[in-house]
């Protein structure tokens, strides 16, 4: 019995354990599936959308109404849908690994409220939204990069003291907006700022207070003008690399640019007449300058001096001017070699150096005397050499105080001073050439000449240095019929000084002291030299030729055509005419009292045909005539051939009349004729005889 119990015990022992194992395992799955439950959200995509890991595609759906999104999404693609504000979910701003969202492209009027506070990046562009209030930027205190391009924003529509809730905002985008100032109120932080594309016409003083942070600023696309510029505008952006000033209306660049830290300065397409020579000064880091499309003929020596670090200087779309006052740059641009890319340097004048790069001219930039601006120069010590072109490699205003001495000059070309002898010799519209005689030895001249009627204080003054050597100086591009004031100034030096800077002052104090030889000349029609073949001055001549004449010959010759043109188809058309009448006869005419006579073939524009046709029974022939063979009647009997030019209208044509007419009889058979153009008249029994030649 013992031995029963113990076993019946086991097997009630196993059977519990069983059990336990059982409900063991069903709580475990009972657990699993709350937990799936539970976690179902944190996995699930939405049907309309792509997901990647944290990165949920809804873009390009048409989606009004965001769905629900998975809690760890951390970018949100929602770009190029239709989206309100009213489609954005109050869920929305509960999620906290959200990072960036693409909202642009959509139609929006206003700044999304439910937005992740986690938002480090939020990209609103293409929309339409008009206010920027600072309770919702408030909401997004770790906002990075705002993008708000392509929107209906206005300076008054930003609320003061919009952005003081984004401390950590360093890129901020408002291209295409509304705006007509630089807002106010912007962080600290901000380290990109564009404003292109905008209103904007004034920057004040304190536009970048406290942006000390930036480093790009693009202002490309608005009204601005240096009147309306501050003159310490730009120089509070100390730690500033990039600045774009681009399609504006700058004359001339802003007064103190930031140039510590400047890397690229973008200018181009403003308008600019002038660089002021300081404009660069500081700009040791400056890798990219651009300039291109303007107005600049000239750059002032010692504008590039402190661009050590230029990588690309692009200058193309100006009119360059590639004379004297250009040869600092050339040698920078030998001188630097290939650690600089220079892109546009063509020459716009003048004429004879037109459409060449300015690299291409150093034989002609050789020809420049004197060391123009500081720069030495080899120049040519033969008295042989022809004369210098002077209106290409001259120096304009170099020193726009010096005054001509009025009424120096002595009318008829001819001057002298002091056993200086000064000749000037027209040679043709626009060159003058000019000679001097010195009996004393000289290390150079100074050759002045002023179109008078110009005013010597505002730099219209030309002036060119001239070797001792040289007795001859050629200028050229001048205006014709003009008369123009030449000066020549031997320059002297003492040796009686040994200190270098004693030696300087007397120099110039010697310089100063002389007196200029001056003679007055009139340019006009070249002088034809004796004994020469004339060729150059027949070409001057016809250089000359007013402009009035030479449209006058050619209506003269154009009228002279037409007449004769006119003639000849008179001509012609009398000739054919009287061609007809001689082969034919005189056949159809009309008007005869007018004396104008009419072809029946030419009068009805049909073709000429040398054939007739001839009805018979049973059918139709073409019989052949010939021009010179006259029609001979059958049998000695009258028969009448009509002549009709269109063909009838009406059965076969044949006029058939027992009857006569004009005492001619036309009988059946033996008529033959063609059909008139209007047909027969009173039921087809009376031809039309307007139409009808017999």
């Amino acid at each position: 019995m013992a031995a029963e119990s113990l076993a019946e015990l086991r097997d009630w022992l196993f059977l519990l354990l069983l059990c336990l194992t059982l409900l063991a395992e069903m709580l475990e799955l009972a657990a699993a599936a709350v937990a799936m439950e539970e976690g179902e959200e944190d996995f699930l995509c939405p049907l309309v959308c792509r997901c990647d890991e944290g990165f949920v595609y809804c873009n390009d759906r048409s989606l009004s109404m965001i769905p629900p999104l998975p809690l760890t999404a951390t970018v949100l693609y929602l770009q190029s849908n239709r989206l309100a504000n009213s489609g954005l979910p109050p869920s929305l701003e509960r999620s906290s690994s959200i990072r960036v969202v693409y909202l642009y492209a959509n139609q929006l009027d206003e700044f999304p409220i439910h937005l992740p506070p986690s938002l480090r990046e939020l990209h609103l562009q293409d929309n339409n939204i008009r206010t920027l209030p600072r309770t919702v930027l408030a909401r997004l205190p770790l906002l990075e990069r705002l993008h708000l391009d392509d929107n209906s924003i206005s300076t008054v529509s930003i609320q003061e003291r919009a952005f003081s809730g984004t401390p950590r905002l360093r890129l901020l985008f408002l291209s295409r907006n509304h705006l007509s100032s630089i807002p106010a109120g912007l962080p600290a932080s901000l380290e990109e700022l564009r404003l292109d594309d905008n209103r904007i016409n004034t920057i004040p003083t304190h536009a970048f207070r406290g942006l000390a942070s930036l480093r790009r600023l693009v202002l490309d696309g608005n009204l601005l003008a240096n009147t309306r510029i501050a003159d310490d505008t730009f120089s509070r952006l100390a730690n500033l690399t990039e600045l774009s000033l681009v399609r504006n209306a700058l004359q001339a660049p802003p007064i103190n640019l930031p140039s510590t830290h400047l890397l690229r300065l973008h200018l181009q397409d403003n308008g600019l007449i002038h660089m002021p020579r300081g404009t660069l000064d500081g700009m040791r880091r400056l890798q990219r300058l651009d300039l291109s499309g303007n107005n600049l003929t000239t750059l002032p020596r010692g504008l590039l001096r402190d661009t050590d670090g230029l990588e690309l200087l692009l200058l193309r779309g100006n009119p360059w001017y590639c004379g004297c006052n250009l040869l600092w740059l050339h040698a920078w641009l030998y001188g630097r070699g290939a650690a600089v890319t220079v892109r546009g340097l063509t020459c716009h004048g003048p004429e004879v150096v037109r459409g060449q790069a300015l690299r291409d001219l150093s034989g002609l930039m050789d020809q420049c005397e004197g060391p123009p601006g500081g720069v030495n120069t080899v120049s040519s010590t033969t008295t042989t050499s022809p004369p210098s072109q002077g209106s290409m490699f001259t120096l304009r205003a170099m020193r726009p105080g010096l005054v001509m001495p009025p009424g120096g000059g002595e009318a008829g070309g001819q001057a002298s001073h002091n056993a200086l002898e000064l000749t000037v010799k027209p040679l043709s519209a626009d060159s003058v050439q000019v000679t001097w005689l010195c009996p004393q030895p000289a290390p150079s001249f100074r050759l002045s000449w002023l179109r008078l009627g110009s005013s010597a204080a505002l730099g219209s003054i030309t002036e060119t240095l001239v070797p001792g050597e040289r007795q001859q100086y050629l200028l050229t591009q001048l205006t014709p019929r003009s008369h123009y004031l030449v000066c020549l100034l031997p320059l002297r030096s003492t040796s009686s000084h040994s200190g270098g800077s004693q030696r300087g002052q007397q120099q110039e104090k010697d310089t100063t002291d002389q007196t200029p030889v001056c003679a007055q000349i009139e340019t006009g029609e070249a002088l034809r030299p004796e004994g020469g073949d004339g060729g150059e001055d027949s070409d001057s001549e016809m250089a000359a030729l007013p402009l009035a004449e030479i449209i006058g010959g050619a209506t003269a010759l154009v009228s002279l055509i037409l007449i004769f043109g006119i003639f000849c188809w008179y001509g012609q058309r009398a000739g054919y005419v009287s061609g007809e009448t001689d082969s034919y006869g005189v056949r159809g005419q009309r008007g005869v009292g007018m004396g104008k006579p009419y072809d029946d073939y030419v009068e009805s524009g049909t073709k000429k045909d040398t054939s007739i046709l001839e009805i018979r029974s049973p059918g139709l022939a073409m019989t052949p005539m010939m021009t010179h063979q006259p029609l001979q009647p059958k049998g000695g009997e009258d028969v009448t051939y009509v002549h009709t030019i269109f063909p009838s209208s009406h059965g076969n044509g044949t006029y058939r009349s027992n009857q006569s007419h004009n005492g001619i009889i036309t009988q059946l058979g033996h008529t033959a004729g063609y059909g008139t153009n209007r047909g027969y008249r009173e039921q087809g029994m009376i031809p039309d005889i307007d139409y009808t030649y017999t």
